[in-house]
C-alpha cells in the first residue's frame, strides 16, 4: 500500500438494493483503482473529540463509513426533490454497529463534513449533539457556536425550525440511555442517531419517529492495515510491517476495533474484562450465547457488547439488520 494526497480518481460505488446500499464491486473504471482508505484532515479536529479538549485531527473514510453517507445523502435528495412538499422530511436514522469501530469519529465526523459541504441554501443549518454539548453550524454565515447543557437541547434547534430554518441533526449518544427527547427532531429538520447496539439509547426514539436502521460492519483487515500505513508513513518499511504484526495479534484476538486494537492500554483491559465475564458466566448465561457465531439472533437488551461484534446482514424485504458474532478470545466454551 502507499499514500497519496488529493483526492481519489474513482471511490467506492454503491447500488440500491431495495430499502438499503450496498457496496458495487461490479462497477469499476479500467486502470483505476480505488482506494482502501480515505483520511480526512481537519486542523481543528472533529466535533466527538471535542467534548473531551482533545485534538484528533484525521478521520478514517472507508467503504463502510461510505456507505453510510449515500444512504443519508439519498434522504436528502428525496428532500430537496419534494419541491416544498408540505410536511416532506427526510427519514429519521438510528445508526448501529460494534463500540468502538469509528460510529462516532469516523461516521459521524464524515457525515458533518459532507452535510456542511451540502447546498447552504436548501439546508442551512448543521447541528451535532454530543453529551451536554451542542456544536451549531451555520453555513450561511459561516460560524459555529457552542452550547452547553442539557436545557438548550431543543429550545435552539426549535427556535431556528420555528423561524422557517431547514437542517440536520447528528445526535450522538455518548452515554447509556442519553436518548433524544421527543422534540428532536423538530419540524422541517432531518436527524440520524449514532449509537451503539444498546436498545435503551434508542428504542423508545425510533418508535416515536419512526427512524429506520442504518448498520455498520466493522472495518476489514484490509482496512486497518492502511490506517497502519497511514499512522506509520513516516518510519521505514521495516519499522511500518512490525507495527502491523503487531496490531495484526491484537485483531485477531478481539477483532478488528480501532478503539482496542491501536491502544495497548486499552487493549489489556479489554481482555481482562473478557475473560473476566467469560470465567464468572453460569451454565444458564452461557446458553444465551449458543446462537452466535452462527448466524443466530441475540436479544439485544441482553448482549454484553465486549464479548461480540455486530455484523450485518440482508434482511426481510430486501433491508438488512444486524446479528452478534463472537470475537475470538471471549467464545464462552466451558
Amino acid at each position: 500500500m502507499d499514500v497519496r494526497e488529493g483526492e481519489p480518481p474513482q471511490s467506492w460505488r454503491h447500488r440500491a438494493v431495495g430499502d438499503t446500499f450496498e457496496k458495487d464491486d461490479g462497477v469499476q473504471q479500467s486502470g483505476a483503482a480505488r482506494p482502501r482508505l480515505l483520511v480526512l484532515t481537519s486542523d481543528k479536529g472533529w466535533p466527538y473529540t471535542w467534548k473531551e479538549d482533545e485534538s484528533t485531527r484525521d478521520c478514517y473514510v472507508n467503504c463502510e463509513v461510505e456507505r453510510v453517507w449515500q444512504i443519508v445523502k439519498g434522504d436528502l435528495t428525496k428532500w430537496s426533490s419534494s419541491n416544498g412538499e408540505a410536511g416532506f422530511t427526510p427519514k429519521k436514522r438510528v445508526l448501529i454497529g460494534t463500540p468502538g469501530i469509528g460510529k462516532s469519529k469516523a461516521a459521524g465526523s464524515y457525515l458533518l463534513y459532507q452535510l456542511l459541504h451540502c447546498d447552504a441554501e436548501q439546508l442551512p443549518m448543521v447541528v451535532y449533539f454530543i453529551a451536554d454539548r451542542k456544536f451549531l453550524f451555520d453555513k450561511t454565515s459561516k460560524t459555529v457556536s457552542t452550547y452547553m447543557g442539557d436545557s438548550s437541547n431543543e429550545s435552539v434547534v426549535r427556535s431556528l425550525s420555528d423561524r422557517g430554518m431547514k437542517g440536520y441533526i447528528i445526535y450522538d449518544v455518548a452515554e447509556p440511555d442519553d436518548e433524544p427527547s421527543d422534540d428532536l427532531p423538530p419540524r422541517g429538520w432531518g436527524m440520524a442517531l449514532v449509537s451503539p447496539p444498546l436498545e435503551g439509547n434508542y428504542k423508545e426514539w425510533v418508535k416515536r419517529s419512526g427512524a429506520t436502521e442504518i448498520d455498520m460492519n466493522c472495518p476489514g483487515e484490509s482496512d486497518v492495515k492502511a490506517m497502519c500505513v497511514w499512522m506509520r508513513s513516516h518510519q521505514p518499511v521495516r519499522e511500518q510491517a512490525e507495527y502491523w504484526q503487531v496490531v495484526k495479534g491484537q485483531m485477531d484476538e478481539v477483532g478488528p476495533i480501532p478503539r482496542y486494537i491501536f491502544d495497548e492500554r486499552k487493549y489489556d483491559n479489554w481482555v481482562q474484562r473478557c475473560h473476566k465475564t467469560v470465567d464468572e458466566a453460569t451454565s444458564s448465561v452461557i446458553l444465551q450465547y449458543t446462537g452466535l457465531g452462527r448466524g443466530g439472533s441475540w436479544d439485544r437488551m441482553k448482549v454484553f457488547y465486549w464479548l461480540a461484534r455486530v455484523v450485518r446482514v440482508r434482511g426481510e424485504n430486501s433491508g438488512s439488520e444486524f446479528f452478534f458474532q463472537f470475537t475470538g478470545v471471549c467464545s464462552p466454551q466451558k
